[in-house]
C-alpha cells in the first residue's frame, strides 16, 4: 500500500492520543471513536503530481459544465469568479503586491485540483462526486481558466501531462 500522507497524520494523531500523560484513567472517556480499516481506507486516494492514484473514468470540460453548474457555482460562482468560497478563475501575475492565486494562475498540478475536488467537494457532501463528475468538474475548471480545450478529455492518461502556468513556481517534492 502506497504511502498516504493523511493516513499517517491520522495515526500518529491517535497514537500521541493514547500516549499522552494523562491525570486521571477517566480524563479521556468519550473523546473521539474507534477508527475502521475502511474508514481510513475511504480517505487513502491521494493523487501524486504524476498521476499515480488517479482513478478510471474521464469528461471533457463540455460534461464537466452541467455538473459544475449544478454542484459548485452557488459557491464558486457561474464562470468561477468566487462567492461564497474562493475564486477558481484568473489570477494573473504573482509577483505582485497582491496577487490574486486562483487555480489558473497559482496552483501547480492538475492532480492537485482533481484530488482536492474529489476528497474536499462540494463542501456539504465530500466525497459525494463519481469518477467522471470529478473529471468533468476538474476538466471545465481548466477550461475556464484557459487552459484546455473543451473536448479535450481528461482522465488518468491525459490530465498529469497538462502543464499548469505556475507549474515552475515551486520546488518539486516527487520526481
Amino acid at each position: 500500500m502506497r504511502a498516504n500522507y493523511l493516513t499517517i497524520l491520522i495515526l500518529v494523531t491517535l497514537a500521541m492520543g493514547c500516549t499522552t500523560k494523562k491525570t486521571s484513567s477517566t480524563q479521556y472517556n468519550n473523546l473521539g471513536k474507534p477508527i475502521s480499516e475502511a474508514q481510513i481506507a475511504a480517505w487513502n486516494i491521494d493523487i501524486a503530481p504524476n498521476g499515480d492514484g488517479l482513478p478510471s473514468g474521464g469528461a471533457t470540460a463540455k460534461q464537466g459544465e452541467k455538473i459544475y453548474q449544478e454542484k459548485c457555482a452557488a459557491c464558486h460562482g457561474n464562470q468561477g469568479q468566487g462567492g461564497v468560497a474562493n475564486r477558481l478563475v484568473g489570477g494573473g501575475a504573482l509577483n505582485t503586491d497582491k496577487p490574486i492565486k486562483t487555480v489558473g494562475s497559482y496552483w501547480p498540478y492538475t492532480t492537485t485540483l482533481f484530488d482536492y475536488t474529489r476528497r474536499a467537494m462540494p463542501h456539504s457532501q465530500p466525497q459525494s462526486l463519481t469518477n467522471n463528475e470529478v473529471y468533468g468538474t476538474t476538466a471545465y475548471i481548466l477550461y475556464m481558466n484557459k487552459i484546455i480545450s473543451i473536448d479535450e478529455e481528461m482522465n488518468a492518461k491525459t490530465l498529469p501531462l497538462v502543464r499548469m502556468p505556475n507549474r515552475d513556481g515551486f520546488i518539486p517534492v516527487i520526481k
